[in-house]
């Protein structure tokens, strides 16, 4: 799934909105500084952080799970699993703006 991943975030990378980075020893993007997403790294899927009220309520529409590597639930960050190319775009465009406020 990190293929898709990295499909998804290129044109992004082209246009400088974001930058590769690596969090917890992975790969990741950025965008100031600040993480925005990276492929999940236990299997399919995309890690986003957003507000924790959007985190919240995607999770409670089923549009999300939590993301809680080795327990520690993060409240600003959501997995998704379910890959959607446009869907993944806007997510990763949506936490470039929260992390720019």
């Amino acid at each position: 799934m990190s293929e898709e991943f990295w499909d998804v975030v290129a044109p992004l990378l082209a246009e400088g909105l974001i930058d590769e980075g690596t969090i917890m020893g992975g790969p990741c993007v950025r965008a100031r500084g600040e993480f925005v997403g990276m492929p999940h790294h236990k299997g399919p899927g995309l890690v986003v952080k957003l507000a924790r009220e959007t985190v919240v309520a995607m999770i409670d529409a089923g549009e999300g799970a939590s993301f809680a590597p080795a327990g520690k639930v993060f409240k600003e960050w959501v997995l998704i699993e379910k890959f959607d190319e446009e869907r993944w775009r806007d997510l990763i465009r949506a936490s470039v703006e929260f992390v720019g406020r």
